[in-house]
């Protein structure tokens, strides 16, 4: 007789009472383990950036003055789009004095100083991701990143994802206790980890555009969203 211990409580807390430590589960066949990972492709519907502008001056404070100057538009043009007060987020602010080094002397030279501001933006729009990116450009904007995309809620395709799961990790199962010379296999214990559906990086070139008519041409694709799961099962007759 095996004797096998089953957490009462899972990592995506399917069961209650995490007080409860562990209980014993007899168990009179031998049992398998299996690590299940599945996915779940679904169409975008946020779309995340972040743009950035660079500034330069001979005291810290007119670098500041000049920067923040610059940031301001760039927020006020996203505005302008449509793209709401919370969906734009300060993400970084730098000052850093600047140094060349002089062949010559060998030596670090000042130069005056540097200022950066970057922001982070969400657009639930996806198709006017390209008419931003061009809008951001025009007001300034020189350092860009993204466009990612992702799914604001993927509650229903995690769903999807883990029922998948679950049906491959008990068809599994019941394989290698066929092989065994076992008929059936009986449940003992499940753990999951989630796997984001957060923003994903576009694979696809994204060319900027030299005429300002024309948005840069952005392809969604689709984003995975998934779940990994470990089951155990006893084998039976």
């Amino acid at each position: 007789m095996l004797r096998y211990a089953l957490p009462l409580f899972a990592s995506a807390a399917l069961f209650a009472s995490p007080a409860a430590a562990q209980v014993q589960v007899q168990t009179s066949g031998p049992v398998v383990e299996l690590d299940v990972f599945e996915t779940v492709d679904i169409e975008p519907d946020i779309v995340t950036m972040s743009a950035g502008v660079t500034s330069e001056a001979p005291t810290a404070v007119e670098a500041l003055r000049q920067n923040s100057a610059r940031i301001r538009q760039v927020i006020d043009r996203l505005k302008s789009l449509g793209v709401a007060e919370r969906d734009i987020q300060t993400s970084g602010i730098n000052l850093n004095a600047r140094f060349d080094y002089d062949q010559m002397s060998r030596e670090q030279v000042f130069r005056g100083y540097q200022a950066s501001n970057r922001v982070s933006i969400k657009l639930r729009d996806i198709g006017g991701a390209g008419e931003v990116l061009d809008a951001l450009v025009a007001a300034g904007a020189t350092d860009l990143n993204g466009p990612m995309f992702g799914v604001d809620d993927d509650t229903a395709a995690k769903a999807e994802a883990r029922r998948n799961a679950m049906e491959r990790g008990r068809q599994m199962a019941r394989a290698y206790a066929q092989s065994a010379g076992y008929a059936d296999v009986r449940l003992l214990r499940v753990s999951e980890s989630v796997r984001g559906s957060g923003p994903q990086p576009l694979s696809r070139e994204i060319v900027m555009t030299a005429s300002a008519n024309d948005s840069a041409p952005i392809l969604p694709g689709t984003v995975a969203t998934g779940v990994s799961i470990s089951v155990t099962y006893e084998m039976v007759n």
